[in-house]
């Protein structure tokens, strides 16, 4: 049984499509309190953060919006995941993917007070690799993977408290990476198992071969699942579709995984646009992969009406 703490993280500026702000509230309505009961865990639902006043902050990058704004929820949600840890498995509910730029430093400020190296799975579509400076689109949303290496180009942020080694963040199912995030990948030593890469050795061997790093390590495992993770044909409800995403036995493959191993000790469900979902329809999805990742058996699948 696992004390579970579920963290609503109402963020919608780390990108322009509004919408991510009501996903806390859409994964409540589909039954992730439930879901998790049923399984016999503990829920502990501490509501939504809510950030503090944004500082008075700019950066040289023009394209840059909202700056001010996801600085004061990443000092909000570092706090809140760094208090939940030590009491159980924190859930963060987005929020568009910005909100890692808090969980992760959150969970990092754990891992440092545990004397254990944290390790990171990113189940993306994108690299977020970008940094303050480097993004031209502006969205926040895609630079935490950049903050969490501790690259240089984030001021005015606070630095990234115990930066995570390139070593020990493995991203699962990528396919949209733009030149420069190419480039800084090829400098670093991560873990990239794109669509190619799980097309070609399948879903298993990848992801227990980066599983069986963070056991040898005694690690913390933080894991970000990003709704465009899967094929956008099951789960329309993001706002940054890429096509020859996961399938549905791919996903909930992948989550039976990580619960066999027992080493996630964070979890981000972010990107969740209601605004663009069908009938709840990726809401529910992304509350049946939770469930097969804290433990839900393939023959337990309800039945469902698409």
């Amino acid at each position: 049984m696992t004390h579970c703490i579920l963290i609503g993280a109402p963020v919608d500026q780390g990108q322009r499509r509004p919408g991510c702000l009501m996903g806390p509230a859409a994964y409540r309505v589909a039954g992730l309190p439930g879901t998790l009961m049923a399984l016999g865990h503990t829920v502990e639902d501490i509501g939504d953060v809510l950030p503090g006043p944004a500082p008075d902050a700019t950066c040289a990058n023009p394209a840059v919006h909202h700056l001010p704004e996801m600085i004061a929820w990443t000092h909000a949600l570092r706090e809140a995941m760094a208090e939940a840890l030590p009491r159980g498995l924190p859930v963060v509910m987005g929020g568009d993917h910005a909100l890692a730029l808090g969980s992760v430093a959150g969970a990092a400020i754990h891992a440092m007070r545990e004397g254990r190296p944290l390790f990171v799975l990113w189940l993306d579509a994108h690299s977020d690799i970008h940094t303050v400076q480097t993004t031209t689109s502006g969205n926040l949303h895609g630079t935490p993977i950049a903050y969490a290496l501790g690259l240089p180009g984030f001021d005015p942020f606070p630095p990234f408290p115990h930066p995570v080694p390139g070593q020990n963040i493995c991203m699962f199912g990528i396919r949209s990476v733009d030149p420069a995030e190419h480039a800084a990948m090829l400098a670093i030593d991560i873990t990239v198992n794109d669509m190619r890469v799980l097309d070609e050795q399948g879903i298993v061997a990848p992801l227990r071969a980066f599983l069986d790093r963070v056991a040898a390590a005694g690690g913390l495992l933080h894991v970000s699942l990003d709704v465009d993770f899967l094929d956008p044909s099951i789960a329309p409800a993001v706002g940054t579709t890429v096509p020859g995403g996961t399938t549905f036995r791919e996903a909930h493959l992948v989550m039976e995984l990580l619960h066999e191993s027992g080493l996630v000790t964070s979890l981000d469900l972010v990107e969740l646009n209601p605004f663009l979902d069908n009938r709840g329809r990726t809401a529910k999805l992304m509350v049946d992969l939770v469930g097969s990742l804290m433990g839900r058996k393939v023959f337990d699948r309800p039945t469902r009406s698409f």
